[in-house]
Parts: C-alpha cells; structure tokens; sequence
C-alpha cells in the first residue's frame, strides 16, 4: 500500500474530508481513530463538523503508516503513538531543538557577507524590506548557533 500521498497545503483548518484526502483513508476511518486515539483531537464547531489543524494531519499520516504499512495493530500503534509523544515531549523539556521536516541549507561565509553588504547597506529599502532582511539575519544567527550546539 506505499502510495505517496499529497502534499499538506499551508492552511489552518481542514475539513474531515480535506483530511481523508491528504492521508489516503476515508472519513469514517478518521472518526473511529478519534475514539482509539486519545492525541487525535480535531476542533468541533457547528453541527459538531470536525475542523483538523496541520499537526493532526501529520499525526493521522503517522497512525497511517504505523497501522497500513508497518502493520501495527490498533493497540500497538495506539503504544507506539504514545512512546512518540512522550519523546517528543521530553527533547521539548530537554531544551533539544526539534528539526523534523526542517530542510536545513547550508550558506558558506561569502554568502552571508554578500547577503548582508547587498541587502543591509542598502538606503533605498523601504521598511518591510529592512525588516524582512534583519528576520533573515537573525535566523542566519540561530542556525548558526543550532549547528555548532
């Protein structure tokens, strides 16, 4: 059953539809996964319709994979999602930086002197520019502190 599935679109709310869709099973699959899976809380509103958040849909991929393709059972993957969870949360308490999905890009030091002399020496730039090229600076600077940590 190794299909790829869709990519996730950047938005804050998906339909249980949307969500069947985005991770390959069908609506009522994703109900009976609410009841065995206690992480799995999708937001309620009118007509109790079910309204999953990006981290939800990743979780279902994940209880997905764990129960079609590794071929845990609904109790060993309901464990497993738990063990996940709880590492999860300790790297979390830990101060460890989670990095999953984070593709890193690697910018030698001639990259960011030319970066920083053609965008921060600039005095035509207009204020969203300015502060879009320091958020790009300091983000420089956390990299750089996440890879020599």
């Amino acid at each position: 059953m190794e299909k790829t599935l869709p990519p996730i679109p950047a938005k804050r709310y998906f339909t249980i539809g949307e969500v069947g869709d985005l991770c390959g099973v069908k609506p009522h699959v994703l109900r009976y996964w609410e009841q065995e899976f206690t992480q799995l809380r999708p937001m309620k509103r009118r007509g109790n319709r079910r309204y999953y958040q990006h981290h939800e849909v990743l979780m279902i991929r994940r209880i997905r994979d764990l129960l079609y393709d590794q071929g845990f059972t609904i109790s060993g993957a309901r464990n497993k999602m738990q063990e996940i969870l709880q590492n999860e949360r300790d790297k979390k308490r830990n101060g460890e930086v989670m990095l999953d999905g984070v593709e890193v890009l690697e910018v030698n030091d001639v990259d960011m002197e030319d970066f920083e002399d053609s965008q921060l020496s600039d005095s035509s730039m207009d204020a969203s520019t300015v502060e879009m090229a320091h958020l790009r600076e300091e983000l420089f600077e956390i990299r750089e502190l996440l890879t020599s940590a």
